[in-house]
């Protein structure tokens, strides 16, 4: 109880002073937890839980996010479910729609809300890897007492929120142990796997919003896998990530007004006139590959000559 007790004078002293530390992400989260929210650390609660309706409403929502990331939650549960971490998939609204856990753990992390149907949001249990998470929507790590509820820091926790094809934010992955022995770097490391497994349900979640496009890389660095472009048969964009978005300055108003992928890349010449060049070759290199470099069978595919495909292909320098 005294434990408690201290934990919950060091969130009151934390929240009410102005110095750096104060002004961390952990110490504004508090902050949300007590005056927007009105909750106090020193009380022993659970998440909320919805009701078996509520759930299976909630469920049938998000049913397209759930196949989107069922085989990543097991990948994931495959590296680190044996050493003692139990998984939830969230929606945006922090309800837990999945869960994976080993049998052995799931009494200590049922006693604690870490189950399908509770809310983990800050309003419903306070900081926490989640509901924190949604809130800044970036990806966080609660260590231990960095939990708002003093009912709570025995748990770490590592979350990253999830966007979808928009680049809105649609869920939240998160790994939760209780372990003694874990440490700050074992977070770090667990931090890194909850982020890069988030990123590649983000991928399927556009993969599967635009099933039949093609998709184009974006070179933009050290987040090139996770900046996609959706693509239609005329090159013009329908989609794009939210890395991709971010690199190329693209939004809903410029991709539904219709833009090239080559302009969005940067790709294109100055002048029209060396677009549609480009647009030629590209063209006329298609229909070669296709007919595996028989110019006949080409001219016939492009509805023309095969004089004047040579010309073509002599005035694009095409060999």
């Amino acid at each position: 109880m005294h434990q408690y007790s201290a934990h919950a004078d060091h969130v009151y002293t934390c929240a009410q002073q102005n110095s750096a530390a104060a002004s961390s992400p952990i110490v504004a989260s508090w902050r949300r937890c007590m005056t927007m929210h009105q909750l106090a650390p020193e009380d022993k609660r659970t998440p909320v839980r919805l009701t078996d309706l509520e759930f299976q409403l909630a469920r049938e929502q998000s049913d397209q996010l759930i196949k989107d990331a069922t085989d990543e939650l097991d990948r994931l549960f495959s590296t680190v479910g044996r050493a003692g971490c139990c998984l939830l998939l969230t929606d945006r609204n922090g309800i837990a729609l999945e869960r994976r856990g080993s049998a052995g753990d799931d009494k200590e992390f049922g006693d604690l809300g870490l189950w399908t149907g509770s809310v983990w949001t800050e309003a419903s249990i306070g900081t926490n890897g989640i509901g924190t998470a949604l809130a800044d929507e970036r990806a966080v790590a609660i260590f231990r007492d960095q939990h708002f509820f003093c009912s709570n820091i025995r748990l770490s926790c590592t979350t990253a929120p999830i966007r979808d094809h928009r680049g809105q934010l649609a869920a939240a992955l998160d790994i939760s142990t209780c372990r003694d022995d874990v440490n700050e770097m074992t977070l770090s490391i667990l931090s890194q796997a909850v982020r890069d497994a988030a990123t590649r349900i983000e991928l399927n979640i556009f993969r599967s919003a635009f099933a039949g496009a093609r998709f184009l890389m974006v070179p933009s660095g050290a987040n090139s896998a996770a900046a996609l472009l959706a693509v239609d048969k005329h090159d013009l964009v329908l989609g794009a990530t939210r890395a991709a978005r971010l690199a190329l300055k693209l939004d809903d108003r410029r991709i539904a007004a219709g833009v090239p992928a080559a302009d969005a890349l940067h790709e294109s010449g100055a002048a029209t006139g060396d677009v549609l060049l480009e647009a030629e070759r590209a063209a006329l290199l298609r229909a070669l590959t296709r007919t595996n470099g028989n110019v006949s069978q080409a001219a016939i595919s492009l509805g023309m000559s095969r004089a004047t495909l040579h010309r073509k292909m002599k005035r694009l320098n095409l060999h």
